[in-house]
């Protein structure tokens, strides 16, 4: 049986995609597999996963013949995997040698849901290391008791899906999936189903994983419509936990997050092109007017003057038609 299925999702990132296949055939091992997802690049990329194909010990290779996004290429890939536990990589990312075998067997030992871990952040010549906000370390805990407070960055607001590992059972339960086309913020919803409806997780202190920042392809490079995306993503953050059994809890933490994200895009405007970035603002607007208003005006009360009035500003503008996300 295949203990472990990488699912690595690759778009145009030839420059990027011989280094994380490099480290991937450094934690290769005979009951992995390597599941590499080409979401119709129209670099050298798919040239370079073929030849993968028949390179890297255990390698899938799954082309897609439209781009879907990283939500829908990782799909693809928790569709075709055959491990007992299941874990993501981007391909512009790399590992260090032997993390993938350390990571199973922090898994096996502690034998929960799924386990968080840190992550090394690099950006041109600088690392940084970056902790799950989560005190308790290899001990086995209730996800749901891991999403509060609000007002403090929790395990929820850390949901890179690559820095852990998860077991099949939340495949056969309907969790581990992604919501199919979003392009951005698709691990929110995501992180927070895991943690609302998983029964157990961990966090451990193992680094291996390096997430490669500031990559000028990236999403988080563009400031083009797809990053608007985010509304999407955070509406149905929003709308499920208010289906939650402890709603009247959980919900001030996803309408406070949600406000924060806006207020960070608002915060960077300049980066859109001018027509997103009027959609931007009248998207906002429109969002926040669909909030709960009590637990919004809750939140807007908790945050500092400059956020809260920037969010109070918006939320009075004229509703225009076209904004819905």
């Amino acid at each position: 049986m295949v203990k472990l299925s990488v699912i690595v999702p690759f778009y145009n990132v030839q420059q990027y995609a011989p280094d994380t296949l490099k480290s991937l055939r450094a934690n290769a091992r005979e009951d992995f597999e390597f599941i590499l997802v080409d979401d119709c690049s129209r670099d050298e990329t798919p040239d370079i996963l073929a030849r993968a194909e028949h390179e890297l010990p255990g390698a899938v290779h799954v082309r897609h013949e439209k781009n879907g996004g990283l939500a829908t290429a990782r799909n693809t890939g928790i569709d075709k995997a055959r491990g007992e536990y299941l874990t993501f990589l981007d391909g512009d990312d790399w590992l260090a040698p032997g993390y993938y075998p350390q990571l199973v067997a922090a898994m096996e030992e502690l034998g929960c849901d799924f386990i968080r871990t840190d992550h090394v952040q690099s950006t041109a010549r600088a690392r940084t290391i970056n902790r799950v906000p989560q005190g308790r370390r290899g001990v086995v805990m209730n996800p749901r008791d891991a999403i509060l407070p609000a007002d403090r960055s929790t395990s929820v607001d850390y949901a890179y899906a690559w820095a852990g590992i998860y077991h099949r059972r939340l495949v056969d339960r309907g969790l581990l999936h992604f919501t199919d086309g979003l392009r951005t913020a698709e691990d929110r919803p995501w992180i927070w189903k895991l943690h609302r409806e998983a029964e157990s997780f961990a966090t451990v202190g193992l680094l291996g994983v390096f997430y490669r920042r500031g990559v000028a392809s990236s999403l988080t490079q563009i400031g083009d419509v797809r990053q608007l995306d985010f509304i999407r993503a955070f509406d149905q953050v929003v709308a499920e936990t208010a289906q939650d059994r402890d709603a009247d809890k959980l919900l001030p933490k996803a309408v406070r997050t949600y406000c924060a994200i806006i207020s960070h895009h608002l915060g960077s405007i300049e980066r859109f092109e001018p027509a997103v970035a009027r959609k931007l603002k009248s998207m906002s607007a429109a969002a926040l007017r669909r909030m709960p208003q009590d637990v919004l005006e809750e939140a807007l009360d908790s945050m500092d003057i400059q956020r809260a009035s920037r969010l109070r500003r918006l939320r009075r503008r004229p509703a225009s038609s076209g904004v819905a996300a």
